[in-house]
This record gives C-alpha cells, structure tokens and sequence, in this order.
C-alpha cells in the first residue's frame, strides 16, 4: 500500500509529456500480451478447445462493464442530452465490443504475434478518418506516411496467408476491421468527447455496452461452459486478467493518453504492441515469418513518418 502511495505521488509530480510516455509503455506491454490471453482463453496447452471465441468476447466485456460499472453509475448524469450518448455508444461499440468478437474469432485461425502484428494498421486509419470525417488537416509528409503505412498493411495481410494456423483471409481482415473500428472509436474521442475525464468516457460507454454483453453471453452457452469443461477455471483466469487489466485499466488509461496528447500519439501505441505480441507469440512456439517482420516494420515506418516527421510540419 506504501509502494502504491509513493509510486502515486511520483507519478501525478512527472510531467504531461512523460506521463504519456509511461502510460504509453505500460499499454504496449499490456496490450501487447492481450493477445496470447485471448488464445489461452479459448484453448489449453494442447489445443483442447474451453470458451468459444464468441464467449469469449462478451464475457470480457462483461467482466470489464461490471467491474468499472460503480464509477459508471457515479457519472452518469454526466450524460445531459443524447447526443453525446450517441457518442458514448460509437466508443462502445467500436473501440471495445466488436472489436472482441472480431480479435477471438482472428485467433481461432491465425496467431496472436500475426493478430499483434495487424493491430498496427490502427494508427493508418485514425489519421485518414480523422482527415476525411473530421477534417484533420494533413501535410505532404502526413500523406506520404499514410501510402506507406497503407502499403505496408497490404503486405502484412498477404504475407500472412502462408501462416496463418487454420484460418483464411476472413481471419485476417478480421484483424484490420478491429483496427478500423478502434480508429473511429479514437477520433469520436479525441473531437466530440473532450468535455469528459478519461474514467469517465470508459466506464460510461462499458455500461452502455453491459445489457448487449450479458444478452450474447448467456444465449451462447457460456454459464453451461463454465460448469461442464474441465478447464473453464484456467480459460476464467486469463480472461479475468485480459478484462480487468487489458480492458477496465487500460482502456481508462489509454482514453487519458488521448486526452492528455493527440489521437496519433495515443494510437502510435502500436509501435509497440507488435512487437510485444510477436516476442511473446515466439516465446509460446507460434510461428513468424521474416516477410511478416518486414511488411510490420513497413507499417510502422509510415506511421512514424506521419507522426514524428510530419507532425513538425503540421499546417495550423
């Protein structure tokens, strides 16, 4: 409890710009591992099969919802008209419930390092929705970045075929439609939520989101699971972690890194959680190809591109 206290006191005592740069890390790593916690959710060590990806994904948000549901219902006069709760929805559903479904159903045919690897496609399309949809203005590096970043998803998504554990391409695209999603949820954020504290957007948009989570989980057999496999209790584990730490807290902390920089910074967490996800993935035996690597570090140089070169030079 000291050790919290102090480690507090030091972190409110850094700076914004270092603050962003530890929240920043501590989301790679997290986020990063979410995704061999997905697969350990799903199957055992030997591939036996525990919780459906579809239960998978709706008790994550169950878990998450009712965990953060105290500070929800706290906040929620902060709701006032129903445009903004049209927006809490948009956050809802796009930066938290379809995307678990669609990260689950990813890794019943691909690897987590390839799902890690994918999520990089996130900050490609937070900058082109945020130009077209919200007219974010953009300069000839920022566009130059987003053809390479757009390249380089290309090119993940094909070099990936060759490898992927038993799915198709649907698995796949899968994977960048999260990322789609999580880019929308990001700019909805960033330009029509900004009156609200970052605790206060996560917990209300997983409440808004709990009804829907509890109907899919209960219709998909996922109490019947719990009491008739053997392993339900170690697939519990892992998603108990994945929701509370990987969902509640960080989403909560990544919704104050927007708030406290931009959208791009927020989502240049990719940078690292590929990386994360791929060393884990390598740790538990997944395979990885070099053209995989490359078509990643594609990605990544058009977003640093579009966000270290071309943020210098962005027109006011």
């Amino acid at each position: 409890m000291i050790l919290t206290i102090e480690f507090y006191r030091i972190f409110a005592a850094m700076s914004d710009r270092f603050k962003s740069w530890v929240i920043l890390v501590f989301l790679a790593l997290t986020w990063g591992s979410s995704f061999i916690l997905i697969k350990k959710s799903m199957f055992t060590e030997n591939g036996e099969a525990i919780f459906s990806d579809t239960q998978v994904g709706a008790l994550r948000m169950v878990i998450a919802a009712l965990v953060l549901s105290p500070i929800a219902l706290r906040n929620f006069r902060k709701i006032t008209d129903w445009k903004l709760f049209v927006f809490l929805t948009i956050v809802g559903l796009f930066g938290s419930l379809l995307p678990s479904f669609l990260f689950t159903y990813s890794e019943t045919g691909i690897s987590s390092g390839y799902a890690g690897m994918l999520n990089s496609c996130t900050p490609i399309f937070a900058i082109i929705i945020g130009s077209l949809v919200f007219k974010d203005k953009l300069n000839k590096t920022q566009i130059a970045g987003v053809i390479i970043g757009t390249i380089g998803v290309v090119t993940l998504m094909i070099a990936g075929q060759n490898l992927s554990v038993s799915g198709n391409w649907s698995h796949i695209f899968a994977v960048v439609l999260a990322t789609f999603f999580y880019a929308i949820s990001l700019n909805t954020i960033r330009h029509k939520l900004q009156k609200l504290k970052s605790f206060e957007i996560t917990s209300l948009a997983f409440l808004i989101i709990l009804i829907p989570s509890i109907i899919i989980s209960i219709t998909q057999g996922t109490i019947e699971t719990i009491q008739t496999n053997p392993f339900a209790l170690q697939g519990l584990t892992y998603l108990s972690i994945l929701s509370i730490v990987g969902t509640s807290l960080a989403v909560i902390l990544f919704n104050r890194l927007i708030s406290m920089s931009s959208v791009l910074f927020a989502s240049s967490v990719t940078y690292l959680i590929p990386i994360v996800a791929v060393i884990i993935g390598l740790f538990f035996n997944e395979p990885i190809s070099i053209y995989q690597i490359l078509a990643m570090f594609i990605v990544i140089s058009g977003i640093l591109v579009a966000n270290v070169l071309g943020r210098k030079t962005t027109p006011k």
